[in-house]
């Protein structure tokens, strides 16, 4: 790995920590504005809808321009939905200007690897890359727990000023030969071609096997952060601060994870890692029985560690069909236009759950059976196919 790729890696790493940062000073203006506990969850819908909105033209733009500049352009943006928050627009629809910039972020940051890379080297490169930005998740929750519990207002400004010092660090990333370049401009184009690339990657074994793991991940994983705050409260009487590192000790688990595979997962042997997502589930279930900080320390990292596993050599497999097939952009833009989506449905089912006051034990279960059974079935439907 060369200076180029640490300064993509510590671009990412400045921006996902500010992303990450925001979310929790957001969830404490909420509260400071005596918002309904059912505001909190909204606040990653208007974070993911982005996404899925702007799935069709993401990819095509950031196939089509140099990615280091559609990453410098699209952490702009996310600077203005922090300075809107710091004037006092709601904190659902400034967050939500966030997401515009973070979906236009991503697939930049991840489909740069495939083109700046060799493939052998992305299975490790994206252990990279998911590290950080899991350290992103663990910094951001405690640093934006912490400064949030003290005056918000003052931790909005704060984190703002990182994507001010991201967007240094975007500005001198290589600068690569344009990849799979849209031969068209026109949006009713760019559906149609975006719609041809989920069917393309969707057909294909690999990258079905990959997606819904990965879709299934990442709408299981922001749900998760949510459910453990509110879990945290109820069977250990934590505050936001304490239940915020609850969350870093699920995201150090996923870090170390990430390593493991990193080390020892090769691209060919990817789809391996798969029954450790349905362990993952069973541990999830077993929180509802846990009302000692210390057990719940040890059985987050724990799914942590197996999320991390799993999830990085997936993540590497279908950035690598994704490239081969149509585009590194397209494929990424894909890719988050499934996980999001997967995102705003759990979201929505949690938010759901919140207004019909069920008992957050209830919900746990309900999610780990649901993380266990779709792990299931992902799995033996692949086995069948190969």
């Amino acid at each position: 790995m060369n200076l180029g790729f640490y300064t993509i890696l510590l671009a990412q790493f400045l921006s996902a920590l500010a992303d990450n940062a925001l979310l929790f000073a957001a969830i404490a203006l909420l509260q400071a504005q005596h918002a309904p506990d059912w505001h909190t969850p909204l606040l990653l819908q208007f974070f993911v809808i982005s996404y899925i909105v702007l799935a069709p033209f993401v990819g095509a733009i950031a196939d089509a321009f140099p990615k280091g500049r559609v990453m410098f352009v699209s952490n702009s943006i996310k600077f203005v939905g922090g300075i809107a928050m710091l004037l006092g627009m709601p904190p659902l629809y400034a967050y939500g200007i966030v997401g515009i910039g973070a979906a236009a972020y991503s697939p930049a940051k991840y489909g740069i690897l495939t083109e700046y890379l060799p493939p052998h080297a992305l299975v490790k490169a994206n252990g990279w890359m998911e590290g950080s930005t899991v350290m992103a998740i663990i910094l951001g929750a405690i640093v934006g727990g912490k400064m949030a519990a003290a005056n918000p207002e003052q931790a909005v400004l704060l984190i703002t000023l990182l994507y001010v010092v991201a967007a240094v660090f975007n500005y001198f990333i290589p600068r690569l030969p344009i990849d799979h370049k849209p031969p068209k401009k026109n949006p009713l184009f760019m559906i149609a071609d975006f719609w041809h690339s989920c069917k393309v990657l969707w057909r294909d074994p690999q990258g079905q096997v990959s997606l819904a793991v990965t879709t299934l991940f990442w709408g299981a994983g922001a749900t998760l952060r949510l459910v453990v705050l509110a879990w945290a409260g109820v069977a250990l009487m934590f505050d936001i601060e304490q239940a915020t590192q609850l969350i870093a000790i699920v995201a150090v688990g996923i870090a170390i994870g990430s390593v493991i595979a990193a080390r020892w997962i090769t691209l060919e042997q990817s789809t391996r890692v798969l029954p450790a997502g349905i362990i993952m589930g069973m541990l999830v279930i077993a929180m509802a029985a846990i009302h000692d900080w210390r057990a719940a320390g040890v059985l987050l990292f724990a799914v942590g560690v197996l999320s991390g596993y799993f999830v990085v050599p997936l993540n590497a497999l279908l950035q690598h069909r994704g490239h081969l097939l149509i585009g590194a952009g397209h494929s990424i833009a894909v890719q988050n236009f499934n996980e999001n989506l997967g995102i705003l449905i759990m979201i929505g089912i949690y938010t759901l759950m919140l207004k019909a006051e069920m008992h957050i034990n209830l919900i746990v279960v309900i999610f780990g059976l649901f993380v266990m059974l779709s792990m299931t079935a992902i799995t033996r439907l692949y086995r069948r196919k190969v």
